[in-house]
Order: C-alpha cells, then structure tokens, then sequence
C-alpha cells in the first residue's frame, strides 16, 4: 500500500531578524516572512485525532520566532539555512519546502520583496 503523502502548510510567519547586507540592516534589523510546506502521512492523525500522530506545527512556530530573535548575518541563503536546520532539529528529514521573503529591499525604485525557495528531502520529481 503506497504511503499517503499530505502537507501542513505555514503560511504568512512574520518574523523580525536582523539580516542584511548593509550594516544598518543587521543594527535596526526588518521584517521577513515565511511559507512553510513540511510532508507527512496524515493517515493516523486523520483517524485518531491524536496530536502525537502528526507534526505540532506550533512547535515550529514558536521555535523560528526564537531563532528570529537572535539571527543576525548578511544573506537571506544563510538565514533560509539555519531555518531548515531547525526544521530538521524538530521534525527529522521530513520533505521540506520553505520561501523567506524579505520585505523591504534597500533598492532605490524596487518595492516589491526579494524571496528564496529552499527544499530539503524533497522527493525527486515532486513539485
């Protein structure tokens, strides 16, 4: 019998971090926000009801607006990096996906958002 495959979906995290190439990025610190996509077989928490079946995705929640505290580096690659990390610390190698949209760019004329999409175990052919 083939493994049901679902997704919880975090949509909209905002969190305050202090990254940036520019030094008054990393001193004030800005806004970032997070769309969260973490695989699992749903199957048994579908049936039991029991939040010890699936992923508690307060866990991740809370746990990245922790990491968002004390995050201070250049790079929106490197932030993405040690969000997936801390994925992993709370959920072992679960499929996955993960946008960090940064949003204000320090672009003169830009005003839209500059994002990063970033997988981990994410099952090949799958999109």
């Amino acid at each position: 019998m083939a493994q049901e495959r679902s997704w919880i979906l975090v949509r909209g995290l905002r969190l305050w971090a202090h990254v940036g190439v520019l030094g008054v990025e990393r001193e004030l610190g800005q806004w970032f926000e997070v769309d969260l996509r973490l695989g699992l077989d749903a199957t048994r928490a579908g049936s039991s009801d029991a939040l010890a079946e699936t992923l508690d995705y307060s866990l991740v929640i809370t746990a990245l607006q922790s990491q968002a505290r004390s995050m201070v580096c250049q790079t929106i690659e490197h932030y993405s990096e040690q969000m997936l990390d801390l994925v992993q610390q709370l959920y072992g190698p679960v499929p996955t996906q993960l946008e960090l949209r940064k949003c204000q760019v320090p672009v003169a004329g830009f005003g839209g958002d500059v994002a990063i999409l970033r997988r981990r175990h994410w099952p090949i052919g799958e999109s």
